[in-house]
């Protein structure tokens, strides 16, 4: 009998990973189709545009999400045999991203009155905007808790493909710049509503108006994971924010295709970061040695296909660029060389911080090392981008990886952990 519950077990994980493989495939996948025809299309200007209010809404995206695709999600799989526990999760999870959700409107809206930067293309920050309100109803945490993401496969890649299809087929020129977000936010706010319906009828989820003291329990369960949340996003987002704020939309065009390419590489290896997490959990659980073992077999076999794409684009710079997005981005070739190996330092990094610290329960000094990189990019980009403009983007961007990287490495030789 325990074999057999063990072998269900295994099954629902094994189904529950391969579904949530390929929607965060999807993710990386769609926006790859499209993205050469729409910097071509779109030129460095409005490109730039649509990548700088992009940049914006990730600070509003991350307050909605406070940390619940963590917390909730642990919360709802420790109590999913537990319809009235589970009722109570997800109404007061909802609840709070819904208050949250209209602070960062009013924000929004503040924001645009106040300053000319946002003004002037205000309808394309609202439509942007869509996206928080479709990522504050659609239930990730709940599906991950339950263990059952074949639900939301279906809804995510078929609105993703049904996106793509839209811009090939409606966008042609520059002028359609406010339809290419309307159609990206749409996606969002559809396939939010829709996992949202499929939650509470397919689950039976009863939605009801929950005590503050219930509340207050679980906004303040998400509280550490936001932090270190918002931390990491200070120093990801915030450098296309700052960049189009000290300059204007053409270099924050220029510097986006450049990371957008280098961000394509780096996803070649986010597959395998998730995939060896769980397996290296349970190994660093069993024993230490046998997981270092494991972790530096893995750091110079995949570190060193990794290294060799870096050469390669840093040397193939002009070519990528010319290729991929065209002859009018010729400013991004620098941005792109100064860019090419920091898949590799973001590669270290991981193996250092979420494969080994976060799996040997130093997230307290995980979240450390963070908060500090999140403190020295914002110094480094209000110094540089003013000078260097997006190539001292680029630059705050490689020092702080650099930053994150060592401190994780020297932290872990200080404990007796060597990979080298």
């Amino acid at each position: 009998m325990s074999k057999i519950k063990s072998r269900f077990v295994d099954s629902r994980l094994f189904r529950n990973f391969s579904s949530l493989s390929i929607i965060q495939l999807s993710n990386y996948i769609f926006p790859l189709i499209t993205f050469p025809y729409l910097v071509r299309v779109l030129g460095p200007e409005k490109f730039g545009l649509i990548s700088f209010a992009s940049a914006l809404i990730a600070y509003f995206i991350t307050i909605v999400d406070y940390g619940f695709n963590l917390s909730a999600t642990r919360e709802i799989s420790i109590n999913r045999d537990n319809k009235q526990k589970i009722n109570e999760i997800f109404s007061s999870v909802i609840i709070i991203k819904l208050i949250l959700t209209s602070l960062s409107i009013l924000l929004l809206m503040l924001l645009v009155q106040v300053f000319d930067r946002f003004n002037r293309d205000s309808w394309l920050f609202y439509s942007t905007f869509l996206m928080v309100i479709g990522n504050a109803f659609y239930p990730v945490w709940f599906f991950q808790g339950i263990e059952d993401m074949k639900v939301l496969l279906f809804v995510s890649v078929t609105f993703k493909a049904l996106s793509v299809l839209l811009i090939f087929l409606l966008i042609h020129t520059a002028n359609d710049a406010l339809l290419v977000v309307i159609i990206n936010s749409g996606n969002f706010l559809v396939s939010g509503l829709a996992g949202l319906i499929i939650a509470i009828v397919y689950f039976d989820i009863k939605m009801r108006l929950q005590p503050i003291k219930t509340i207050k329990y679980h906004f303040k369960e998400g509280g550490y994971i936001f932090l270190s949340t918002a931390a990491i996003n200070l120093y990801t987002s915030t450098n296309v924010f700052l960049l189009g704020l000290f300059t204007n939309d053409s270099i924050v065009g220029y510097f986006s295709a450049a990371d957008k390419i280098r961000q394509a590489i780096q996803a070649s290896f986010s597959t395998l970061s998730q995939t060896i997490y769980p397996h290296l959990s349970k190994l660093f659980a069993q024993s230490l040695a046998q997981a270092v073992i494991f972790v530096k077999r893995i750091f110079f076999k995949a570190g060193f296909l990794i290294f060799l794409l870096c050469v390669l684009t840093f040397i193939f710079s002009d070519e990528i660029i010319t290729l991929v997005v065209g002859e009018k981005y010729g400013e991004a070739i620098i941005i792109l060389k100064i860019l090419s190996f920091l898949p590799f330092i973001i590669f270290m990094s991981n193996i250092f911080g979420i494969q080994i610290m976060v799996n040997l329960g130093y997230k307290k000094e995980f979240t450390k090392i963070v908060g500090y990189a999140a403190i020295i990019n914002m110094l480094l980009s209000l110094i540089l981008i003013p000078i260097f403009y997006a190539e001292g983007t680029a630059i705050s961007i490689v020092f702080t990886e650099v930053f994150v990287t060592s401190a994780m490495f020297i932290f872990l030789k200080k404990r007796g952990i060597e990979i080298f």
